[in-house]
């Protein structure tokens, strides 16, 4: 009786993969379609849309009614996607290397796997990459929910000409590599600055005699760990796969939410998708309440301010640049007036981009 009832349901899983295989190939032949009218209209506006990308996923998400959680169905459509992008054009996009950073990680869960992904030894380099046309977008981290902002990025943004497309959320999961027998063999610890500091307290209590060396990226603190059984790496699974190395302890991060923001770069403008935010960053007068005065505009307007953060200016010794992120686009009734409000305030103001939310 449960012979016969297995061999049903393995029937029905076998003639809906059928079904899956043909609306498949379908879905993808519309792509090739819509590539050939563009050509035939010789539209010149980009294959991939973000703001179109967003609204698809966020009205999946509304119709999904389980088993299979949100994030599974996001993560399947999304390849899915991806896929067909690559039938019309595919994309090139930079990132922070080498292969099995964090970065690279944010790159192909906002874009799939099938985009061409370059990497580059510093984030100054995906900068030059996009802004030179190598490759259509770069993805950057910008802020860790545990240490904060990376500055490198801000300071990027200052004088780019980039603009921010989109944003992916990571949670971070850092884990002890390497190929030692025992942790008391570790005599040396690579990994990137942020991953030491998202650390620190396990560091401390489990590796106390370990010299820790910051490298460029835990996918370098992972090369180096291959090399010597006397090292170690803090840095993600992917990488521990790439370089062969063990993972010797699991989840080392001292909070079990630590997660890391990046930014998607490019050269467009993004249409609104419903669900926006937008940054800006802006400079002021040195006077008593300036920075009180500017941050008015948002509220008078009625805009949520979802994050800020300053960094010296580099033009003048205690002179700042603020950073702001707020929830809307730049298109909206009520964002357009808070922004023309603080561009007549500021003494100097720059749009950075408005973009998607990140699709959880």
């Amino acid at each position: 009786m449960n012979d016969s009832k297995l061999a049903a349901l393995r029937a029905e899983i076998d003639a809906l993969d059928m079904q899956l295989v043909e609306l498949l190939s379908r879905r993808a032949q519309l792509a090739i379609d819509v590539a050939e009218v563009k050509k035939l209209l010789h539209d010149e506006s980009a294959f991939y849309r973000p703001e179109r990308e967003a609204q698809v996923l966020d009205k999946i998400k509304s119709l999904n009614a389980g088993p299979l959680p949100n994030h599974e169905i996001v993560r399947l459509v999304r390849e899915i996607m991806s896929a067909c992008l690559a039938l019309e054009s595919r994309l090139d996009v930079a990132c922070l290397g080498p292969e099995g950073t964090f970065t690279q990680s944010a790159a192909l869960k906002h874009f799939g796997q099938s985009v061409a992904i370059s990497m580059f030894g510093g984030i100054d380099q995906v900068f030059r990459e996009v802004k030179a046309g190598v490759c259509q977008y770069g993805v950057v981290p910008v802020e860790n929910s545990i240490e904060g902002a990376v500055n490198q990025t801000l300071d990027l943004l200052i004088d780019s000409s980039l603009k921010i497309c989109g944003e992916v959320e990571l949670r971070i999961h850092q884990n002890l590599l390497g190929n030692a027998e025992s942790m008391e063999d570790i005599e040396t610890v690579y990994s990137h600055e942020q991953s030491f500091a998202q650390c620190r307290r396990w560091l401390e209590e489990n590796l106390t005699g370990a010299a820790r060396v910051p490298v460029s990226s835990n996918a370098e603190a992972a090369l180096n760990a291959s090399k010597d059984k006397k090292t170690a790496a803090v840095a993600g699974e992917s990488a521990g796969s790439i370089y062969n190395l063990a993972i010797l302890k699991r989840n080392i991060e001292d909070d079990p939410d630590n997660t890391t923001r990046f930014l998607v770069l490019g050269k467009e403008t993004i249409p609104a998708s419903g669900n926006d935010k937008t940054s800006v960053l802006f400079a002021m007068q040195s006077k008593p309440g300036a920075l009180l005065n500017l941050l008015a505009c948002f509220a008078d307007h009625n805009v949520n301010m979802t994050r800020i953060e300053s960094r010296p200016s580099r033009q003048g010794m205690w002179e700042y640049v603020f950073f702001v992120d707020i929830n809307g686009h730049v298109d909206d009734e009520d964002v357009s007036g808070a922004l023309s409000e603080l561009r007549d305030k500021a003494a100097m103001m720059k749009l950075l981009g408005s973009y998607p939310v990140a699709v959880i």
